[in-house]
């Protein structure tokens, strides 16, 4: 059972290690730590400074250097900080050796987003997930982290499973692990099911996907008036939501299903992949990709490499995608537009999905790329083949139908998914 420790305001410096090489992709530590800003703020905590190392490599022993440790423990007593967060993910004795020279708590960016999980997962699935996830990170953490554990005390990092769980021996945290695994592959198998039952359906899937918070939620509550909560935050929702959009054009009607699914972040906790891979694999069975960016960030090329690296290490690759420039109300910048470009994308468009700006355009480019998977016909069918031609109608276009003396003159896209 998840519970809620009492919420404590923590000041917190964010702490990082600059090693970029200097390639184009690299590590771009003032974009890193404005996110890991976002996600303290998400988490409850107040930014009162920040810290950054050039170094080659992360310090074994301790993140950071000896000199930066004596920088870093005047900065805590200068603006009272309660605790710092590391923009990555400590080993236990980094972060011990970092707890005991600071005597402060110490967070890294995994226990972060952690937390921010264990406070947003809503359905039992996310927090079966999120648990997982949590106890197997802080497994590791239990033998010989001592006065390290003990100064967590509440507040981040002290959401979901509890304290006093992490407290009990490995061998019964192992067996609440397999537990939840095996709960987990259970609701699995249940999805399994419904999948089977879309795809006998034979209703085209699109999954939305993309970086957190570019506005994923707000686009399906804008197409099919879905009601899933929609803020301005990192993470504000976890659980997968499938919603029918169906659209008219001259030709009738078109039914799709749309799957909102969990967004993509900078150094994703591989635990987390791991532990909510069920879900993220909705993308997986889909069979096109709604790839939602935000155009109002400088920094929508890293987030958009970021989203499509998660898409591959999923396995998720080969299918037909469109992505939509979302936020384009925001952008006052012209070079920015000119910018608005997606070379692994099949169909792109510039839209907001908050003002309903470029949202007219989508179901034309769903069209076009339901069209290139599905066959045209022309063929006259007797008046005797009308359950064929009901059949047409469900799972296919029909561009033109004719009742003659002949026959029933049709002419359709049939086919595809």
């Amino acid at each position: 059972m998840f519970h809620e420790n009492k919420q404590e305001i923590e000041y917190v410096i964010l702490v990082a290690v600059d090693t970029a090489s200097g390639d184009s992709y690299s590590y771009d530590a003032d974009a890193s730590l404005d996110e890991l800003a976002e996600l303290a703020d998400t988490a409850g905590a107040v930014v009162v400074g920040r810290l950054v190392q050039k170094l080659p490599h992360f310090n074994p022993a301790a993140y950071i250097g000896s000199g930066k440790i004596e920088e870093l423990r005047a900065m805590i007593y200068a603006t009272k900080a309660t605790g710092i967060i590391t923009d990555d993910e400590l080993s236990p004795s980094q972060m011990a050796n970092l707890s005991r020279e600071l005597d402060v708590k110490v967070m890294d960016r995994t226990m972060v987003i952690l937390d921010i999980f264990a406070s947003h997962a809503k359905s039992s699935e996310g927090k079966m997930q999120v648990e997982l996830a949590q106890l197997e990170y802080r497994l590791s953490r239990l033998t010989g982290k001592g006065t390290s554990m003990s100064r967590l005390g509440g507040g981040i990092g002290t959401r979901g499973p509890g304290e006093k769980k992490l407290e009990q021996d490995r061998r019964v945290i192992r067996k609440r692990v397999s537990q939840l695994k095996h709960e987990i592959n259970d609701i699995t198998a249940h999805r399994e099911i419904t999948r089977k039952s879309r795809e006998n359906g034979r209703v085209p899937v699109f999954a939305i996907v993309g970086y957190t918070n570019v506005g994923k939620s707000t686009l399906l509550n804008a197409l099919t008036g879905a009601g899933i909560l929609a803020e301005d935050k990192l993470f504000a929702t976890l659980d997968t939501t499938t919603r029918v959009f169906e659209y008219k054009k001259e030709t009738g009607k078109q039914k799709i299903l749309l799957t909102d699914t969990v967004g993509f972040i900078r150094k994703l906790p591989h635990n987390l992949i791991d532990a909510f891979r069920s879900t993220l694999e909705e993308a997986r069975y889909a069979d096109y990709i709604i790839h939602v960016v935000d155009a109002s960030t400088h920094n929508r090329v890293e987030e958009m490499k970021v989203a499509y690296n998660t898409l591959d290490e999923l396995g998720i690759t080969g299918k037909k995608i469109i992505t939509l420039f979302n936020k384009i109300d925001k952008i006052t910048d012209d070079d920015m537009r000119i910018g608005l470009f997606d070379p692994r994308a099949d169909k792109y468009l510039t839209i907001s999905a908050k003002t309903g700006i470029g949202l007219d355009e989508l179901p034309k480019v769903i069209d076009e790329i339901l069209r290139q998977d599905r066959v045209l016909i022309e063929k006259v069918f007797g008046y005797d083949e009308m359950s064929r031609i009901a059949k047409i109608k469900e799972n296919g276009e029909i561009i033109s139908e004719e009742y003659l003396e002949d026959g029933i003159h049709l002419k359709a896209y049939i086919g595809g998914i």
